[in-house]
C-alpha cells in the first residue's frame, strides 16, 4: 500500500499545483479587470480546494503508513538530529496542513463574499498565499531542504 500511496500523492501534487495556478490566474485577472464571477471561476475554486482536499488526505494516510515517519516517531530524539527526518516529520505535513486550511478558508469565504471583485480578491489572497507554502514544503529535487523526484514511481 505505501509504493501506491507515494505514487499517488507525487501525481496529486501536480493536479494541485495545476489547479491553484489556474484559480489564482482567474482569480488575479477577474479581480484587476473586474469580470464577473462565472461559473467557469467558481468550478476553478472548487477543483483547486477539490484537488487540495484530496492531496492531504493521501498525505495523512502516507505519513501514518510509512516506515520513515514510524522511525521518526519512535526515534524522536536522535530523528531531529537528522534535518531529512524533521522535515517529513514535522516541517513538511505542518505546511501543508496549513496551506490547505488557508485554500479551504479562502475557497469558503470566496463563495460567500457580496461582490465579484471581492470573489475574485479572497480567492487571490488565500491561494496565493497557500501555494507559496506548498513551493516551500514540496520536496523539490533542488531542495536545500529534502530532495525527492519529481514524479515517484513504483
Amino acid at each position: 500500500m505505501y509504493p501506491i500511496l507515494l505514487f499517488l500523492h507525487s501525481v496529486v501534487r501536480w493536479l494541485v499545483l495545476i489547479s491553484l495556478f489556474i484559480a489564482i490566474y482567474k482569480g488575479f485577472r477577474g479581480w484587476r479587470k473586474h469580470l464577473p464571477f462565472t461559473k467557469t471561476d467558481n468550478s476553478a475554486r472548487h477543483i483547486a480546494a477539490t484537488f487540495s482536499h484530496i492531496q492531504l488526505t493521501i498525505g495523512y494516510l502516507l505519513y501514518f503508513n510509512s516506515p520513515f515517519i514510524a522511525y521518526f516517531r519512535s526515534n524522536f530524539s536522535e530523528a531531529m538530529k537528522q534535518f531529512d527526518l524533521m522535515f517529513f516529520g514535522i516541517i513538511h505535513i505542518t505546511l501543508m496542513t496549513i496551506s490547505i486550511i488557508l485554500i479551504t478558508i479562502g475557497s469558503s469565504l470566496a463563495k460567500r463574499q457580496e461582490t465579484n471583485p471581492s470573489k475574485f480578491r479572497t480567492m487571490t489572497i488565500f491561494y496565493l498565499i497557500a501555494l507559496i507554502l506548498i513551493f516551500i514544503a514540496i520536496p523539490w529535487p533542488f531542495s536545500p531542504l529534502s530532495a525527492r523526484p519529481y514524479l515517484r514511481t513504483f
